[in-house]
């Protein structure tokens, strides 16, 4: 059984030139970004706490026999031809009150 193919001498170095390139220029943009005054990638607003998560906007619906999902904005089931078997697979909104 042969051995494992040794690396020769190049490809260490390379791989090391490489690494130290990425992490230039990571640096560069840490510093374009601090000098812009951008901070990292925008995050969504946490809600209150004790306030209730927003209805979905979207409604799930499979199809077995089709073996696809589809996403409506209604409850309504997705109008198609036959045969009609979509199964929602998300729960419709609540009603609040």
């Amino acid at each position: 059984m042969a051995g494992r193919a040794r690396m020769y001498r190049g490809d260490k170095r390379r791989r090391e030139e490489a690494r130290k390139a990425q992490q230039a220029a990571k640096r560069q943009r840490r510093l374009d970004r601090a000098a812009s005054g951008q901070t990292g990638p925008e995050i969504e607003e946490l809600p209150a706490p004790g306030a209730e998560p927003a209805a979905p906007t979207e409604y799930i619906w499979f199809s077995p026999s089709r073996n696809r999902t589809l996403a409506t904005s209604t409850a309504a089931p997705p109008s198609s031809d036959a045969p009609n078997d979509w199964i929602l697979l998300t729960d419709p909104p609540k009603a609040s009150g």
